[in-house]
């Protein structure tokens, strides 16, 4: 496997940009309710990254779709709003070529050309700061959502489930 240097382009690009944020090293959480825990924040505050395979109506694109950890997916309304007629999560090993990370590590930033970046709305209404695994389960950076928003320029697609 590649060298993990996604944390040092993570901060380096932070950094370039003036991003207000700060570095929390700390024991691997399983799921996203322990690593909440164990960083003293919400769990909606963590930006939960899913690589998503989108296909169908000649479309065909890998996707970083990011959404806070108190919400699932709805990989069909994702399909349909960016263009495809199905996604699907992609498999470890695509995963891990297109993020250089293992599942869970996964940060909010796309640093691969084929891997577009979108993020469900909602991530960015409800609190100051994001916290996200900063290509390590065992280190999470925690962001001021306004410099995520405007560093990532992630496009903006509602696709979380619904429960109404």
């Amino acid at each position: 496997m590649l060298k993990n240097d996604i944390f040092e382009r993570l901060t380096t690009l932070l950094d370039t940009n003036n991003a207000r944020y700060r570095v929390m090293e700390h024991a691997t959480g399983g799921r996203s309710e322990e690593v909440a825990k164990i960083r003293g924040t919400q769990l909606g505050q963590g930006a939960k990254g899913l690589i998503c395979h989108v296909k169908g109506n000649g479309y065909r694109q890998y996707v970083l779709a990011v959404l806070p950890a108190d919400q699932q997916a709805d990989l069909a309304i994702l399909a349909k709003q960016i263009g495809g007629s199905r996604a699907s999560l992609a498999s470890p090993k695509e995963v891990s070529e297109l993020t250089r990370c293992v599942f869970g590590a996964i940060p909010p930033f796309s640093f691969h050309p084929e891997l577009k970046l979108v993020a469900d709305p909602l991530l960015f209404e409800r609190y100051e700061e994001l916290a996200f695994n900063a290509g390590s389960l065992e280190r999470s950076i925690i962001l001021h959502t306004a410099d995520y928003r405007r560093i990532a320029m992630p496009e903006l697609i509602t696709f979380r489930k619904r429960s109404d």
